[in-house]
């Protein structure tokens, strides 16, 4: 059975900016976080993610999401209307479903929780490292580079998400 993760992509607007049926963009910053832990290390573009996490058969997905993000950036995720952004298969077969908030928090006060490992591999020595070493905020473009490329979708359909015409009230 295929492990399946839940996270949250939580996105603002600077400078004013509104959402714009068309131009989502215009504005537009998600934040995104960096694995810690030594497999890792010295890895740039190619490897962030949103924060995510496991979660069991018995867990709602929407609530591990928002365990997750708690877990994994020190705080928890905003108030307000959560966008369903579906699901991705990365490349080892993980199912990870995401959901989109918008907020804000300074990255640069991100603190996450800690996991442990033997490190190195095979010396019997284990050791702690954060989840996330580091949280990001950065437009849709750069989030494209940066992202697990599976993970991408999540900020197209955000995009998509935010840049629908809203229903004319009759």
């Amino acid at each position: 059975m295929a492990k399946v993760s839940a996270g949250v992509l939580l996105f603002r607007r600077v400078g004013g900016a509104e959402t714009v049926p068309g131009q989502a963009s215009a504005g537009l910053e998600v934040l995104i976080a960096f694995p810690g832990g030594p497999f890792f290390a010295g890895k740039g573009d190619g490897a962030w993610t949103l924060p995510k996490g496991e979660y069991g058969p018995d867990e709602d997905a929407m609530a591990a999401a928002g365990r997750e993000f708690t877990e994994e950036i020190g705080t928890r995720p905003p108030d307000g209307e959560w966008i369903d952004l579906g699901s991705i298969t990365q490349r080892a077969g993980k199912v990870v479903c995401a959901w989109a908030v918008e907020g804000d928090l300074d990255a640069g006060a991100v603190v996450s929780n800690d996991f442990e490992m033997e490190w190195p591999p095979g010396s019997g020595v284990r050791r702690s490292f954060p989840e996330i070493a580091r949280a990001l905020w950065c437009s849709p473009a750069e989030a494209r580079r940066k992202l697990i490329s599976a993970q991408v979708p999540f900020v197209d359909r955000l995009e998509a998400a935010l840049s629908q015409v809203p229903p004319v009230a009759g």
